[in-house]
């Protein structure tokens, strides 16, 4: 089981990804883009990707079609979209997203966006 405030823990996360729970079949993760950071063009084959964004404002690209999500809008990538997620304001981007089925090892936590890409490297 999992019980938080989940708006309190993705305004208050300061890491570029953060693994907060890993179930059977979701993941919940917290994330914060820097002014003008992107997560990188991925695709996840088996996986459906669901976005709250809670505070700043994100550009998706979801198979070329763009999206302009702010505060309190949800975005869901389905599985075998090519994505990525930009933050196109000033301040940090703060949003949390669910995997389902999980995409991360659990407890996973990167600090910033080359930890994250170091990471990305050794574990896939």
């Amino acid at each position: 089981m999992y019980f938080s405030n989940i708006e309190n823990e993705t305004l208050s996360n300061n890491f570029f990804r953060k693994v907060l729970f890993t179930g059977k079949n979701l993941q919940l993760v917290v994330m914060s883009l820097n002014a003008g950071e992107d997560i990188g063009e991925e695709v996840h084959e088996h996986v459906d990707q669901f976005f709250r964004i809670e505070s700043g404002s994100a550009k998706f690209i979801v198979d070329g079609k763009e999206i302009i999500a702010e505060k309190d809008e949800v975005v869901i990538v389905n599985a075998g979209s090519k994505h990525n997620v930009i933050n196109i304001g000033t301040d940090s981007l703060k949003l949390y997203t669910i995997y389902a089925p999980p995409n991360h090892p659990d407890g996973t936590i990167n600090k910033d966006k080359k930890e994250a890409e170091e990471y990305e490297k050794h574990h896939h």
